[in-house]
Order: C-alpha cells, then structure tokens, then sequence
C-alpha cells in the first residue's frame, strides 16, 4: 500500500509539473489574410526546403473557412469566427445574422485584467482586426467601426486608418482629443513609438488607410514593441492579434513575388513571437489564416515526370477567395491542446476558453 500510495504522489507531481509547464498566461494570434498552405509551401521552396519558421511548429492542426451563408467566406465572417468562436453571414463583423452582438477574445482578455493589443498592415478598421472589437451588420461602416475603436478596450492598436478618424471626426487634432479623452497617445510614426512608454494606452495610426504593401520588418517591430508596452504596463498577461493584411491582396492580383514579400513580413512577425514564447515559457502562439486567396498552385514546368528538374510555375485558380481549408501552426505554452480538423469558431471558442482557466 505504501509503495501504492508513492506511486500515486510521484504520477501527481508529474502531472502538476505538467501543467505548470504548459500554463498559459499570454496568446499571440497571428493571422495571414489570404494565407494557404499553397502559400507556406511556396516559401518553403522559395527557401530551397531549408527550415522555415513554419517548419518550427510544435504542433499542426486545419481549420475549415466556410461562413454560415456562403462556402466560401469573406474575412469579415471568417474573422468573427477567429475572435469570437461564432460563425456568421459574409460581411458580417461581431454579429450573428440576427444581430447579436458576439464576444471576442479581446473581451474575455479584459475581463480577466490581461491587456489587448491589434496590429494590421492594412488599416485597423478593416475585416480581421475589426472582428476582434467592433459589432456591426456591415465590414463597410467604416465610421461606426472608428467609434468603436475608440470605445473599444484594446489597449495597444498598432496599423493604418487615420483617413477614417479624421473623415468621422473632422480633423486629426478633434480625433486626437477623442483618443486622448478615452485614454489613447496618438502616434503616427514608427520613430515615435518606439520612443513611447507603456503608461498610456496607444493608437499608432502610421498611414492614412494602410501601411502599405513591402513594408520589411514592420510587422516584426510593431509586434517587438507591442510587446514590449505590454511588459512595461504590468504582469497581467496579454492577448496579442497580428495580422499579416496584405497577403490576401497579393492573392486577390496573382502575384506570387509581391506575396512572397509579405508572407516574408508575416514570418519575421512569427519569428518575434515564437522568440518571445521560448523565452516567457508562458506564451501561446497561433499562427493560421482566415482563408485562402487566389487558388494557388504549383506546378513543375514541364509535364514529363521522367525528366530532372524542369522548374516550376505558380499559378493561380481565381482572383478571389477559395474554399480550401487552411492550416494552424502551433508554438509554445499549450502547443499541444489545439489538435486535429476543426471549424475556424472551433479555434476562436479554444482560444477564449484557454484564457478564461
């Protein structure tokens, strides 16, 4: 019996170890608007098959895409998914189809007194980084979606979008008196932001409407600094979106190159995150898409298998959105408990149920 009862202790501190190891006190959510494993694997080529940051991934699961009223989704549907864990109609933002308001990540992460944060290569207005705050029965209220930007409990906003604050509110200097009465510094250029202290909120506007398309490290700094306000604000935790905007834009205009730059930008983003994680030991990083873009394929050069290398070609099946499921790439703190094929509500209402634990 006593050497039962031993046995028992030495399972328990196992286990308890266990999960002490894989407690989750931070998630990282990267999204590659447009992102399909057609896109991983070109930049795996690209790469000549020596490791990518994808090839790093602790763990690997699907999702599939489909919205509730079309099978092939929009990012507004796709993105309340992934910040919510509901599916809804195309165009949809926060909603259901009867008009619900839904509850996002962001939210929860409040609630439990982690600090929120959105990064966007496009502005922070649009589709994905718009599902993770506003409520709306159109991706198109642009003006609404500013307002409730503002109101909305997201600590740090790192994207575009200063066009749309001074279109609602009639000048940049109105706007940066409604920023500054909710608790935001208004920044508008990198230089600045790294200069900024974490003992404000943060709006980093740092273009009119997007970015812009070739941006290099942005996504890589901008995710190092959010990172870093979040640090110097306090211990509670955070949740983290980045979105890599314009992959979804380069799939939409056929063009493998400018998408190899700004898959490049994503996986730098990937890179500061993964980093941080191994170092934290208490950071979990999601990497996935909302949806495919453009159909990609690759193909060899020349149809005759028996011949040697004869180079390849991408190509393209649509200027649109397609169907295919997308993958999830899993690093860090609870790597392990995301698994298998699932619906992208599926991966949005894990994300929420792991910080609320």
């Amino acid at each position: 019996m006593r050497k039962l009862t031993l046995l028992l202790l030495f399972v328990a501190s196992l286990a308890t170890e266990a999960l002490a190891q894989h407690e989750i006190k931070n998630i990282i959510f990267l999204i590659g608007d447009g992102m399909g494993l057609s896109s991983v694997s070109m930049m795996q080529l690209e790469n000549h098959y020596e490791p990518t940051i994808f090839d790093r991934a602790e763990n690997i699961a699907l999702q599939k895409t489909y919205s509730l009223d079309n099978r092939v989704t929009d990012s507004a549907a796709s993105g309340t998914a992934l910040a919510t864990g509901t599916k809804t109609n195309n165009t949809m933002l926060g909603q259901t189809p009867d008009g619900k308001d839904l509850v996002s990540l962001m939210d929860i992460a409040h609630e439990r007194g982690m600090q929120t944060g959105l990064i966007a290569t496009t502005y922070l207005q649009h589709a994905t980084p718009g599902a993770f705050y506003a409520c709306t029965e159109s991706r198109h209220n642009y003006l609404t979606i500013t307002e409730q930007l503002v109101a909305s409990t997201i600590d740090v906003a790192i994207g575009g979008g200063m066009a749309f604050f001074e279109e609602q509110y009639g000048s940049k200097e109105v706007a940066e008196v409604k920023l500054n009465k909710a608790g935001y510094e208004l920044i508008e250029d990198m230089e600045t932001l790294k200069a900024t202290k974490g003992d404000r909120r943060v709006m980093a506007l740092l273009g009119a409407k997007e970015v812009g398309e070739n941006s290099g490290s942005y996504l890589a700094e901008a995710t190092a600094e959010a990172i870093r306000l979040f640090e110097e604000r306090g211990d509670e935790g955070f949740a983290l979106m980045v979105e890599g905007s314009l992959i979804d834009g380069m799939g939409h205009g056929n063009d493998a190159k400018a998408m190899q730059r700004e898959m490049d930008s994503f996986m730098q983003a990937i890179e500061v995150a993964v980093e941080y994680a191994e170092e934290s030991g208490d950071t979990l990083v999601v990497v996935t898409a909302d949806h495919e873009t453009g159909g990609l394929a690759i193909v060899s050069g020349n149809a005759d298998f028996n011949l040697s290398e004869q180079g390849i070609e991408y190509r393209w099946a649509t200027d649109g959105h397609s169907g295919q499921m997308v993958p999830i790439y899993l690093y860090g703190a609870g790597a392990e408990r995301i698994n298998g094929i699932m619906e992208n509500a599926e991966l949005g209402a894990k994300l929420k149920a792991l910080i609320s634990e």
